[in-house]
């Protein structure tokens, strides 16, 4: 497809006509270049201290399972609360633990102890924001722009998962791990900034009165989400991504350094590449996002996934495993977009807080079981083990989806009730 045929509407003539989430896309987009550049600085820091690649599992672990713990409740609450006001608070408390960070990896003092307890932090406070945050998005548009929203969201994500490893290598090359990490905090301000920026009229906030009580309202949700025949099998695997597929994104340190021995430049380019990957497949799935083909793509893009990454460990030359780890990004973001998308149209609006806070449990929870389970195993059977096992988990995932995907079809055809 040519490149100008990707970059016409819905993206573009989205963002040029909805000033409100143009706002928040370019906001939402510098943070997470700063994000990545923390992850990447910090994969590092963890790996020059211990290389050791059960450490590099466990600071994954710690970044991404708190969410296991708090989604629910994190959901009920974007339901019930401004969802911009959540987001600002959370990116503030980032914005301090990032500086934290910077000062004792400056100062001398980072250990692998505090690495862990910073990143707990971030998990803490990211699977608090990460359901208002998605829940936000559908609220700045209309309902028809929802598909082309998400996958707008999406490429910025990986336009950040592109850059920001790039500036992590850059900046870990040429003034040390801390220049990474104070950038990551100037990030967090240029946010907040265009956080501030954001109306929205309380009719569009999707804001129902609880009739409930609190912990009703967390139940009722679990039950939505879990016997929904669609977001229920589409969970289901998206569980499977994140446990079989995102381990190697983790383990890249380790290829990168011992592997393919190209030290923390070859960091920066696996990770770039995965990012440039996942990029293609957001601004190609922009013009698709109306598709009822939608779970075909995710079912697709998973079994390529399982493909490529068996490619990547198949070599030990950087060269050789740079296409398929573009390849790896491109499934990666294909077959989660493609999820999200789905997700996001068959919710309920009253429910949509509470569903994403589960997405985002699913999201963030699987590579954390699939990361600390990679670490343990590469101890044991070295790095590309665990990769291997996980494309088999992939494999065995795309085939259930596969058998009963005209149920989760049938499912997709109705629209969500908008109330109650």
């Amino acid at each position: 497809m040519p490149v100008s045929s990707l970059l016409r509407a819905p993206l573009l003539a989205l963002l040029a006509r909805n000033a409100n989430f143009r706002t928040f896309t370019i906001g939402n987009t510098v943070s997470l270049v700063g994000m990545w550049m923390e992850r990447i600085a910090v994969g590092w820091l963890t790996w020059q201290l211990t290389e050791s690649g059960f450490w590099l599992g466990v600071v994954a672990f710690a970044d991404f399972f708190p969410v296991v713990v708090i989604a629910p409740f994190a959901g009920a609450l974007a339901d019930r609360w401004d969802k911009v006001r959540v987001v600002q608070v959370s990116q503030f408390i980032l914005l301090i633990q990032a500086i934290v960070l910077w000062g004792a990896t400056a100062s001398g003092h980072i250990t692998v102890t505090l690495i862990v307890l910073l990143t707990a932090i971030h998990g803490i406070v990211v699977a608090f924001n990460q359901p208002a945050r998605l829940a936000l998005v559908p609220s700045l548009v209309p309902r028809a722009d929802v598909g082309a929203a998400v996958a707008i969201n999406a490429v910025s994500f990986n336009l950040a998962r592109f850059i920001g490893p790039i500036f992590a290598g850059l900046a870990i090359v040429w003034s040390g791990v801390a220049a990474a990490f104070a950038a990551n905090a100037v990030t967090y301000v240029v946010y907040l900034v265009a956080l501030s920026r954001i109306r929205i009229a309380p009719a569009e906030e999707d804001q129902a009165a609880a009739p409930t009580g609190f912990f009703a309202e967390i139940r009722d949700g679990i039950r939505y989400t879990a016997t929904h025949p669609a977001i229920g099998s589409l969970l289901f695997l998206l569980i499977a991504l994140g446990v079989g597929g995102k381990p190697l994104t983790e383990l890249m340190p380790g290829f990168a350094d011992e592997v393919f021995q190209a030290g923390a430049a070859g960091l920066s380019i696996l990770a770039s590449s995965v990012g440039a990957g996942a990029i293609l497949a957001g601004l190609w799935l922009g013009n698709r996002t109306h598709s009822s083909n939608l779970l075909g793509i995710a079912l697709v893009t998973t079994l390529g996934q399982a493909v490529a990454a068996v490619a990547i460990i198949a070599t030990d030359r950087l060269w050789l495993a740079v296409p398929a780890v573009l390849v790896y990004g491109f499934c990666i973001a294909a077959s989660g977009i493609a999820s999200q998308t789905l997700v996001q149209l068959a919710s309920a609006r009253h429910m949509r807080g509470r569903v994403m806070s589960l997405y985002g449990l699913v999201f963030r929870g699987g590579p954390a079981i699939g990361a600390l389970g990679a670490g343990i195993i590469s101890v044991h059977l070295g790095l590309r083990w665990p990769v291997a096992i996980g494309a088999m988990l992939l494999v065995m995932a795309w085939l259930w989806t596969y058998l009963i995907r005209r149920r989760i079809e049938a499912a997709l055809q109705g629209e969500p009730p908008d109330s109650p």
